[in-house]
């Protein structure tokens, strides 16, 4: 009979934690939370840029841009009062079920117009300057006497996201719970919301936080997840941005528009976890 007793306990005891183990593999991640922050580099297609105002209308054609990378220093990266120096990111999501995510996010990306670069230029300029004329597909050469142009503080894209979330150990044959490799894809869509540095024709700067126009994009990414809650992410996106009201002077009748694609590259830190534990 002891022995009965002991059999009959040690099974119930491995069946017990067998189905503990079970639940935790099924137990997924609908219902979850996640949070992330981090970095991004980006890189424009050339863009045609149309400028009007009172005694002027014109457009640059192909103007070529990039984005503004700060060198990492902790005072620059890390302290909460300068997070918009660097080039960043921050997104929080919720699991609708084991693999789709929405989620709400800012890209503060950085645009910079390079100077001293020919384009070609259409229109008319009448605003007394040396730069005034009749152009007809002429070339001219983008001094900072003329333009500078500038989305630094920045090119901000406030979108939502809808995202799948694939769990890749069991096609790796990794057998733990405690590292998981994922990956991630997704579609977005949101407003433009730049802070744009512009001195156009020795007119006066403006630079206010504005909503310029609207933003599509796609990624595909990998994040390593860590204890079940803590990840590293890295993301390839791409998309489109169209702002056809960029504000450019103290002015409201001076006005900016152009539309370009965008490949941004990020690195992200973050943890997921429910809130009902």
């Amino acid at each position: 009979m002891k022995k009965l007793i002991l059999i009959a306990f040690v099974f119930a005891t491995t069946l017990t934690f067998s189905q503990e183990d079970k639940v935790k593999i099924v137990e997924g991640n609908k219902g979850k939370i996640y949070v992330l922050w981090g970095w991004n580099r980006g890189a424009y297609s050339n863009s045609d840029i149309t400028f009007k105002g009172e005694n002027y209308d014109f457009t640059l054609y192909d103007v070529e841009a990039k984005d503004k990378v700060k060198a990492f220093s902790f005072r620059d990266y890390i302290n909460p009062t300068r997070i918009t120096i660097p080039q960043t990111n921050f997104r929080i999501g919720y699991f609708l079920n084991d693999n789709y995510t929405i989620s709400l996010g800012v890209d503060h990306m950085k645009y910079v117009m390079k100077n001293y670069q020919t384009v070609k230029i259409d229109g008319e300029i009448n605003v007394g300057s040396q730069y005034d004329g009749v152009y007809n597909n002429e070339a001219i050469l983008v001094a900072y006497s003329f333009l500078t142009f500038e989305h630094t503080d920045g090119l901000n894209y406030v979108n939502t996201e809808i995202n799948r979330f694939d769990n890749l150990n069991k096609l790796l044959k990794i057998n733990t719970t405690n590292f998981e490799v994922n990956l991630t894809e997704g579609v977005g869509v949101g407003v433009m919301y730049p802070r744009t540095n512009t001195k156009l024709l020795n007119k006066a700067r403006y630079d206010q936080f504005h909503i310029s126009g609207y933003g599509l994009s796609a990624k595909v990414g990998l994040n390593l997840t860590f204890f079940k809650h803590f990840f590293i992410q890295s993301d390839f996106k791409y998309g489109y941005i169209n702002m056809n009201n960029i504000r450019t002077t103290q002015s409201s009748s001076d006005s900016a528009s152009q539309h370009f694609t965008f490949f941004e590259r990020t690195i992200m830190l973050g943890g997921r976890f429910r809130l009902n534990n």
